[in-house]
């Protein structure tokens, strides 16, 4: 009995270990177009993980008058 629970409770460590090195990561930068073309880069290239990527790709590009700055992500 005592090894079927160390079995079990070794698998669970072994699943939880494996999946918690898997991070989706991606490099992004933020960008001005202006009258929809590409002016800038407002940012240089960094690289976001976990929740503050999904923080990043959530949000919305903000147009003040002729200009749009977005975030895009590789």
């Amino acid at each position: 009995m005592k090894k079927k629970v160390l079995f079990v409770a070794a698998l669970v460590f072994i699943a939880c270990a494996f999946t918690s090195c898997t991070k989706t990561c991606k490099t992004c930068k933020q960008v001005a177009y202006v009258n929809g073309s590409y002016d800038h880069d407002v940012s240089s290239d960094q690289e976001y993980c976990g929740l503050e990527l999904t923080g990043i790709e959530a949000l919305d590009p903000v147009t003040i008058g002729n200009t749009t700055t977005k975030w895009e992500c590789n």
